[in-house]
């Protein structure tokens, strides 16, 4: 059992995990940026650490920031909550090679399947069937509104290197995909540090089946 994490998120998230930690006797570090300070995760945790500007690419996702919060507070393990770190492949393993815990899967799985591109190529391997759209990132306007062409609108923008809604917009005709397109990216390099987006097509009102799997170290593997 760990004595002390240190929680790289914010707001309720962070609030969540400062509950549960109560309950198991686990003292928590909270980090914040320089306008979260009075935020009730702040206040809820037994230390708090300062680790930048509001803007998440200077604190909540500054790596450096967040290594020298773990090393002044002695905490021994992270947990990245979701969104920000918590699918950051570099991140999960700069903390391994510096033995601290990643309260999350490991950072080889983490680079499989927490880059959406890389997933869907290794989906696309195994002869799963995955949805029409681009091969992997899109950079270039011209050839993206080719694809889109080709596959048909409407279509939707993604962020390869988060979810949660953020750098991901529908769009329903051509003239609105140059500004959708420059937005998404805007919002995938602001939330996840990573600009990369690629497209799909959209489809309204799908059937959505998702699967959850809990595994431990041990290959102990559930799922429902």
């Amino acid at each position: 059992m760990f004595k002390k994490i240190l929680i790289a998120n914010r707001g309720e998230i962070a609030v969540r995990i400062i509950r549960a930690c109560k309950e198991w006797g686990i003292s928590t570090v909270a980090v914040h940026s320089d306008v979260d300070k009075e935020s009730m995760h702040v206040r809820m945790a037994d230390e708090s650490v300062c680790i930048g500007s509001h803007q998440p690419a200077n604190s909540y996702l500054n790596i450096p920031a967040l290594l020298s919060a773990i090393e002044i507070t002695n905490a021994e393990a992270v947990h990245p909550g979701y969104g920000f770190l918590s699918e950051n492949a570099d991140f999960a393993k700069v903390l391994e090679d510096n033995n601290i815990k990643f309260i999350g899967a490991s950072s080889k799985l983490i680079e499989m399947m927490g880059d959406k591109i890389q997933a869907k190529k290794i989906a696309k391997e195994n002869g799963l069937p995955v949805i029409e759209g681009s091969e992997g990132g899109v950079r270039d306007i011209k050839e993206a509104k080719e694809l889109c062409k080709k596959i048909g609108f409407p279509v939707l923008i993604k962020a390869s290197g988060g979810g949660g809604g953020k750098g991901m917009k529908i769009v329903y005709k051509e003239e609105e995909f140059e500004t959708l397109f420059s937005t998404a990216k805007t919002e995938a390099q602001k939330y996840f540090g990573n600009n990369e987006v690629y497209i799909e097509k959209f489809f309204q009102n799908p059937r959505h089946i998702e699967v959850q799997i809990l595994a431990g170290k041990k290959q102990n593997h559930s799922s429902s």
